[in-house]
């Protein structure tokens, strides 16, 4: 985006600032921006994977040599309408194609725009309805890069009013009516004009390991991967058996190392790097790799057997023994259990002994009011009072059971 801010300027103003800049923009010169950083602990004698990952370097061939190229030239139109629209297309096998039929053979591109880097808007015979602010857009869909840039466009009917200038924000050009304009959009950078050279060796996964105490500059190569298959191993054989990479990590996206049987000799920082030249990716991944004590094992005694003897010899089978133990029951429970049988047992004396209370009283209540009873009780009173003095007494009583 820097560099295409002073295309830009360069392209308004007529200075060459890419010459006298460039060393003060600090250009890429192929090192790794270091991404992610990470911990990793795992006992002596396992297998560690250290993790790197990246969609962007999956490897797709670009059998067309088109890598999906292209750039728009859209409008936006302010007060009154507040409309977009596309204006033009341009493909990088450098197809053409204008959106609004009044402009063809009046709104063109150069063909040469993707390979020199030139992708300025010419408009020939500018009208009041050219008006509005232009933004030239960039895509690259091979890489997953975009970059954008706007021009405004203001027409005058007077020449003396005709300038160039940069507002803050974008360029502004204010420009005669019927006259022609180029609107600037220029980017040389490789990735939009450089075609297909040797593709498969332009994406490559280095990775690398420095001791404990051991600077960047001197990590000890590891292993490195291109995207044509070809593999390149460093350091002694029993290094390069104990540590890969996938055969299928540019078809995944997966670069990860595995390192088989863990000692502590292999503690130290991994970094995983990955280059994509051509779409401009450089990225480095750093592993901080620690190696700690084997887990112990929980040892199994096996049966010692007579010295000189099978032990598969002479074995008799014996069918398993069922035993059942019959525990005690605590003194606690056994009163307890004892207590509930007592109560139940008074519960159902104290239900017979109501039971019968209630029986008697009901014979008796159904006595009194028997009249035969009643004639009974007088005929022996009457003959009572010939052979007993008692008759009063008798009647008294007749009188308190009849009251109650």
């Amino acid at each position: 985006p820097r560099n295409f801010a002073l295309y830009m300027c360069s392209a308004i103003f007529g200075v060459n600032l890419i010459g006298h800049l460039a060393p003060m923009l600090g250009q890429s010169d192929g090192s790794s921006v270091v991404v992610a950083m990470y911990n990793i602990s795992a006992p002596q004698g396992s297998q560690a994977v250290l993790q790197c990952h990246s969609q962007r370097m999956v490897w797709t061939q670009d059998r067309l040599n088109d890598r999906q190229r292209v750039v728009h030239w859209d409008l936006f139109r302010s007060a009154p309408d507040y409309t977009m629209e596309r204006v033009l297309d341009m493909f990088s096998a450098g197809d053409q194609r204008i959106y609004n039929a009044n402009n063809q053979g009046r709104i063109s591109m150069a063909q040469t725009a993707f390979k020199d880097g030139n992708f300025s808007l010419v408009i020939k015979d500018v009208t009041t309805n050219d008006r509005g602010i232009y933004s030239c857009n960039l895509h690259h869909h091979y890489c997953h890069l975009y970059e954008s840039i706007k021009v405004q466009l203001n027409v005058t009917k007077s020449a003396r009013k005709e300038r160039r200038f940069w507002d803050g924000q974008k360029a502004v050009y204010v420009v005669l009516v019927g006259s022609t304009v180029a609107l600037p959009c220029v980017n040389r950078r490789p990735i939009w004009t450089e075609g297909n050279s040797q593709e498969d060796q332009q994406q490559v996964v280095h990775w690398d390991r420095q001791p404990p105490g051991v600077r960047h500059d001197r990590a000890d190569r590891l292993i490195d991967l291109y995207a044509s298959g070809e593999r390149r191993h460093y350091g002694p054989l029993f290094i390069q058996q104990k540590m890969n990479i996938s055969d299928e990590a540019f078809s995944r996206g997966d670069f990860s190392l595995t390192i088989s049987d863990l000692q502590p000799p292999d503690q130290g920082l991994y970094s995983c790097h990955l280059h994509h030249h051509y779409c401009g990716l450089h990225e480095r991944r750093v592993f901080q790799l620690t190696v700690s004590p084997p887990t112990p094992k929980e040892p199994t005694e096996a049966p010692q057997a007579v010295p000189h003897e099978d032990p598969n010899t002479n074995v008799v089978e014996v069918p398993p023994r069922v035993i059942n133990v019959i525990l005690p029951e605590q003194r606690a429970h056994f009163l307890q259990q004892l207590g509930y049988i007592l109560a139940t047992l008074l519960l159902l004396a104290l239900i017979v002994l109501a039971i019968i209370l209630l029986t008697r009283r009901w014979k008796t209540r159904v006595l009194e009011y028997d009249p035969h009873y009643k004639n009974n009780l007088l005929k022996e009173a009457e003959m009572s009072k010939h052979f007993s003095p008692k008759v009063v007494d008798l009647d008294r009583e007749m009188e308190k059971s009849s009251w109650k």
